[in-house]
């Protein structure tokens, strides 16, 4: 795995969120509505963007295509009123060794996916398989939306108990170091304040 993405693995996604805005990073994050489909295990790799068209092709010909740790991010437009993601699919991604799901969209088949172990964020939940195809645009496989986060495989995506986030691969280095270091403090904190010092006292410098 990337060296850079691996120390993903360290941090959570508040700290992340705490470094974009520290490092000027525009902060790009999954709505709040997006879920974990059981428990919100953590994922990180290089986003792996698929457009949705209401069949299952495109996202099988983008898994494979994938490098193993990718994210499959799914976008069939925040649609509620069909699923975009069941057991074939994900096990299609699994097997191409992707570390994570994101879809904005809806899944089906949720006792089959709670069984294959992989992360997977969706909107929710529906019976319906899509009933008509939507006209394949040029860059299916290369741009997708979640809510108002434009992602390329330029992108990272990481999920964990707390939502997902999308940071620019190339401001990764800058990103990390921030995010330790608000991370190496957050422990400095409450390890002081196990030992019976309020955060009130430590931010007075008492």
């Amino acid at each position: 795995m990337d060296y850079l993405i691996n120390r993903l693995y360290g941090l959570t996604t508040p700290n992340l969120a705490d470094a974009c805005i520290q490092c000027g990073v525009p902060l790009r994050v999954a709505p709040a509505q997006l879920q974990a489909i059981g428990k919100p295990d953590r994922f990180a790799g290089r986003v792996l963007p698929v457009q949705f068209g209401g069949t299952m092709d495109v996202i099988l010909e983008a898994c494979d295509k994938s490098e193993p740790g990718d994210i499959l991010v799914i976008d069939d437009g925040g649609r509620t009123d069909r699923s975009c993601l069941g057991e074939l699919e994900a096990r299609e991604a699994v097997m191409a060794g992707l570390s994570g799901i994101v879809v904005w969209g809806c899944h089906r088949d949720t006792d089959k996916l709670h069984l294959l172990g992989t992360p997977i964020f969706s909107l929710g939940k529906t019976p319906c398989t899509p009933r008509t195809q939507d006209i394949r645009p040029n860059n299916a496989l290369t741009r997708a939306f979640v809510g108002e986060c434009n992602l390329t495989a330029n992108d990272v995506a990481m999920g964990d108990a707390d939502g997902v986030i999308f940071l620019p691969y190339d401001r990764l280095p800058e990103l990390l170091a921030a995010a330790e270091a608000i991370h190496h403090t957050a422990i400095t904190k409450v390890q002081a304040m196990r030992a019976g010092k309020t955060l009130y006292q430590q931010l007075k410098g008492e």
